[in-house]
């Protein structure tokens, strides 16, 4: 059997967002995702999976199916209902509750600052693009190490830039639902990570207690034939999602070889990155103080040479085969006929989360630990007689565990795995027809089944080995 560390954290994770539901109770602000969702009149965030109202059960029980680490997010526009300005005592109190009731049952709350949810008035100022967002979002920050610093002891500043900056400017399914401005998509994601610079930089120059960290999407990117095009097109989506962020985050400047890709990019886009001097000291001092990184893995592509304009088709029905991804400038997406796939067209291809892992250690060996923040499969569950056979999800996660004791045996620091998600929750593009959860959740009582992989996962945690 294989052993995980000592220390080895089995986790679940949450989002605020896509959890708590109560949308609109004691005082909670609008995010950019309140009017988009109505208008859209698909899907209806407002109840979500209550947790909001049912932390507490669910807490217990996730102590109770040997989970001893919770991802959970603090919704900003509960603290501040504007983003700035006036604050919410229930939003305050509320996370006080909240975070007390991980630490009673044993679940140690790892705290996310952003996870996909800007306040609306900040998003109607330019989101990430504008200084406005920037300078409130490390207020927040501020704000939140003060009130909950002697409580925390993990941080993450902003869940997964590339997929909002994906969502928001490329794919065009989070708002402002644009499509193929990868030049914003850039400007965007340089901005976040100066962001995160200057939290880190308060965080620890204020000596506040605990670790700080980022969370980002990290998928290995292959070409589908070894041909010299192909690779190119595989690196240049590699250098887009992956190392451009990795960079900043852990040298505090682009390498050469990334900017002249990056550049290429921009040009063939019609645009370029804007930065100043001053921003790569703080990504420096950044690069040097972080504590963690959060790998998020859920897939990996492969990719072959492209020559056209951009086009993308988003699968978020489930309906298996539909997806196009292909960007000018970069490549295209193609299914492997080898690698099974998710009927979202995701590939399970655990391969690819170990060589993210050894990726990271060779590539920025001044790395400290990693934690795998989200891994999971969403599927099309089915509650029989009180519980959801999903041997499929449990094959799944085994797999990428797998994955990361080889990582570990070949000398990788991961201290921790968090499974996506705790119970079923709502799905910002697939609403409630695509489930990640541990615990079955009727969307229509509320009611959590443990399902076939919580008790299997239970087993693992409890043995802290792999069966």
């Amino acid at each position: 059997m294989q052993k995980f560390p000592k220390q080895f954290i089995f986790g679940a994770a949450t989002a605020a967002y896509q959890a708590e539901g109560a949308t609109q109770t004691g005082g909670k602000g609008k995010t950019y995702w309140d009017d988009y969702l109505k208008e859209q009149g698909t899907f209806n965030p407002n109840t979500a999976s209550d947790f909001y109202h049912k932390y507490e059960e669910d807490l217990k029980q996730a102590h109770a199916f040997g989970i001893n680490g919770i991802r959970i997010s603090i919704a900003w526009t509960r603290i501040f209902p504007e983003g700035t300005g006036k604050i919410s005592q229930s939003g305050v109190d509320y996370y006080h509750k909240l975070i007390d009731a991980c630490l009673e049952n044993g679940v140690e709350p790892f705290v996310t600052l952003h996870h996909f949810d800007t306040p609306y008035p900040l998003y109607k100022q330019g989101d990430w693009l504008a200084q406005e967002m920037l300078d409130a979002f490390v207020a927040f920050a501020e704000f939140c190490f003060e009130e909950y610093g002697g409580k925390v002891s993990y941080w993450i500043t902003i869940n997964e830039p590339w997929s909002v900056v994906a969502g928001q400017y490329i794919i065009g399914h989070f708002p402002p639902n644009i499509q193929y401005d990868i030049p914003k998509a850039v400007q965007s994601m340089h901005n976040m990570m100066v962001a995160h610079a200057r939290i880190v930089k308060t965080f620890k120059e204020n000596k506040y207690a605990g670790e700080i960290g980022i969370v980002h999407i990290l998928e290995s990117k292959y070409p589908i034939t070894d041909t010299p095009e192909n690779r190119d097109a595989a690196e240049r989506e590699h250098i887009l999602a992956n190392r451009f962020l990795l960079d900043a985050t852990f040298m505090g400047r682009y390498s050469a070889d990334v900017m002249c890709v990056i550049q290429d990019i921009l040009e063939q886009n019609n645009g370029k990155l804007e930065t100043r001097p001053e921003e790569f000291e703080l990504l420096a001092y950044a690069a040097e103080k972080i504590d963690f990184l959060g790998i998020n893995y859920y897939a990996s592509h492969f990719l072959k040479a492209y020559e056209g304009e951009s086009q993308i088709h988003h699968n978020g029905t489930g309906e298996k085969g539909s997806s196009i991804f292909a960007l000018k400038g970069i490549g295209e997406r193609v299914n492997n006929v080898e690698i099974p796939t998710t009927d979202w067209d995701w590939p399970i291809y655990p391969q690819g989360l170990l060589d993210m892992l050894l990726n990271v250690k060779e590539t920025y060996p001044n790395y400290k630990k990693i934690y795998v923040t989200e891994n999971g499969m969403g599927d099309k569950d089915i509650l029989v007689n009180g519980t959801v056979q999903d041997v499929g999800r449990i094959d799944y996660v085994r797999q990428h565990l797998e994955a990361i004791l080889d990582a570990v045996e070949r000398g990788v620091n991961v201290q921790g795995y968090f499974i996506w998600s705790l119970m079923d929750v709502f799905s910002w593009t697939n609403g409630y027809n695509k489930r990640y959860g541990l615990f079955y959740v009727d969307f229509e009582t509320q009611q959590r089944y443990p399902k076939k992989s919580a008790y299997w996962y239970k087993e693992i945690a409890d043995k802290k080995e792999l069966i």
